[in-house]
């Protein structure tokens, strides 16, 4: 009976997250249509839905999307290619670590949002500034998991490639790197969700086109479905890309996710 109750459990498992979604938006829809729920702030999910499709099919959304997705992308690459490498390099060179990791404490408790002011003095109210913003969001994350994973290397293999004589490339490619990999993938997501943050952020206070901009307007005209539709574009935005991460991840790291699974 135990087995059978296992088995059942590990075959509805997989789905339980659709069912609880399900019941959630047909408990919002039943709730709207009766009056429970006010529909002009929570509209019934399938008028919801229609409004997305109706800003895909009348061009409304893509424009907005286009725009987002540029900065974010743009952002992201500054931001995680140097938190990449000053993290790596961080994370190797204990003399590079004490003299930067006070600076990076320092600045890592600010909220990036709040020097966004400051971010437009010095870089114009244009795409700049809002790119800049977008990459220092993403650049700690980064840096902070790179650091950490040359950290939880075992020192016997620096030991290792020191007895062999082998240069300082050699260790960086043969075992700092990709013994640094799950870390390094878990600051992609991190630092790509936070990128995502500060990219509606920066839209919402400083921008003519964006998902934010859409937010903010959907607000200020009570068009409440624009508002929750581009909500929902983001969500699916944020899986997709997190997703992608995580089936690049088993193909490059897969002995992380070996262990990860027998730990579980």
């Amino acid at each position: 009976m135990k087995m059978t109750g296992e088995r059942l459990w590990l075959r509805l498992e997989p789905w339980l997250p659709l069912l609880l979604a399900g019941l959630v938006l047909t408990g919002w829809e039943l709730a709207s249509r009766v009056g429970l729920l006010s529909p002009l702030f929570f509209p019934p999910p399938t008028k919801i839905l229609k409004t997305l499709f109706q800003m895909i099919a009348n061009g409304k959304l893509l424009p907005h999307l286009s725009a987002t997705l540029s900065r974010l992308m743009i952002g992201f690459l500054i931001g995680a290619l140097s938190g990449l490498v000053l993290g790596l390099g961080m994370g190797w060179s204990p003399r590079l670590r004490t003299v930067v990791d006070p600076i990076i404490a320092a600045l890592h408790p600010i909220p990036k949002i709040a020097i966004f002011p400051l971010i437009m003095i010095i870089f114009g109210i244009g795409e700049a500034s809002k790119v800049v913003a977008i990459a220092i969001a993403a650049f700690f994350p980064m840096l902070i998991n790179c650091m950490a994973g040359v950290h939880q290397l075992n020192p016997v293999y620096f030991e290792v490639t020191e007895n062999y004589g082998a240069s300082a490339w050699k260790t960086f490619s043969r075992v700092i790197f990709p013994g640094s990999l799950p870390s390094i993938f878990t600051g992609i997501r991190l630092a790509i969700n936070m990128a995502m943050v500060i990219a509606i952020a920066v839209e919402l206070l400083a921008a003519k086109e964006g998902l934010g901009v859409i937010i903010w307007f959907s607000w200020q005209t009570l068009r409440i479905e624009e508002l929750y539709a581009s909500l929902i574009v983001i969500g699916l935005l944020g899986f997709g890309i997190n997703l992608a991460l995580q089936s690049v991840s088993r193909r490059l790291a897969p002995w992380h996710i070996d262990q990860l699974e027998r730990q579980e």
